[in-house]
């Protein structure tokens, strides 16, 4: 055998070990591979969320979408109704909190098949039932009022709409089962009873 015929062989073996190899190898990174990885992540994330959900996780959704509408409603008159920055400070941050945790909510609300609550009034003042909510006289109220007097009515009514929404978010730790409604329902909580207790401190200093 000539010296160009053993290294033809040579090489021939050569690429052949190469393919051997990428075959064998356990960890498959071909893009079929990467599309059954992703499409196993986003569906587990899909039955997380569409999946394990029960009446009470859609009810604090449904409830807690115009809870959260009015509170965002109330915190928005402050910057024209009052120049006390510790309130106006307050305001901003509630809108910043519960605007994305409304758009969280109605993703879920899509994701389980069930319609958005319409905004009627006062960004749901059919919800009266709920724990905490305004009515449509106590926002006209509130509309009205200006300076010092504004202050304390905003924050005695925002006082008593986080204690209702607290209430509601307990419900859902009690009796839903979607973990992702039940970390929101935490985060409400903690989040809004410090609110509380600076709105309390406002009123008092």
């Amino acid at each position: 055998m000539n010296s160009k015929s053993v290294t033809g062989t040579a090489l021939a073996m050569l690429a052949a070990a190469v393919v051997v190899t990428g075959c064998s190898d356990s960890g498959d990174t071909s893009p079929a591979a990467d599309a059954t990885a992703t499409s196993a992540v986003g569906g587990t994330a899909t039955t997380s969320v569409a999946g394990d959900h029960n009446q009470a996780d859609i009810r604090f959704a449904e409830e807690m979408i115009p809870h959260h509408r009015q509170a965002v409603e109330m915190a928005a008159m402050v910057p024209s109704h009052t120049g006390n920055p510790e309130v106006i400070d307050l305001a901003a941050r509630i809108q910043q909190a519960q605007d994305p945790e409304i758009a969280t909510m109605t993703g879920w609300l899509r994701a389980w098949g069930v319609a958005e609550p319409e905004a009627g009034g006062h960004s749901g003042m059919d919800h009266g039932s709920m724990p905490g909510m305004m009515t449509d006289e106590q926002m006209s109220q509130l509309e009205a009022a200006r300076g010092p007097e504004f202050d304390r009515m905003w924050l005695t009514m925002m006082i008593a709409h986080h204690e209702g929404a607290v209430r509601m978010a307990e419900t859902e730790l009690a009796e839903g089962v979607n973990p992702d409604a039940q970390a929101l329902a935490r985060q409400v909580i903690d989040a809004q009873q410090a609110e509380i207790d600076r709105m309390r401190a406002l009123l008092n200093g």
